[in-house]
């Protein structure tokens, strides 16, 4: 089934399906920041290398299939597979936006 997702939050899972860092960089505000993994990247450049090196890394697919609101952020889990440690998984990327931009992402079980 078909979510439909808030502007820019479509704009990011696009890009990311797309593996095009450029145009994920594009989704977040100057200085964003996102955590993944255990780490934390602040700022364009870095979640550019972060994007750069997990496109690099993984080979993936991610299918949002739920969204919720929690508070100011919006909580969209999707289904990812791919050649990662622990696929298939399920995994939530909590959004909060400034504007028409992502200040932050969160993704984690």
């Amino acid at each position: 089934m078909a979510i439909e997702l808030p502007g820019r939050i479509a704009a990011y899972f696009a890009a990311d399906r797309s593996k095009d860092a450029e145009a994920v960089v594009r989704c977040f505000a100057e200085d964003a920041k996102v955590t993944d993994e255990g780490h934390t990247y602040v700022g364009i450049d870095a979640i550019r290398r972060w994007k750069t090196e997990a496109s690099a890394k993984y080979t993936y697919t991610v299918e949002p299939f739920a969204i919720a609101v929690d508070g100011d952020r919006t909580v969209v889990t999707a289904h990812l597979s791919g050649d990662f440690p622990g696929s298939p998984i399920d995994l939530r990327y909590a959004f909060k936006l400034a504007g028409d931009q992502i200040a932050s992402m969160e993704i984690g079980l």
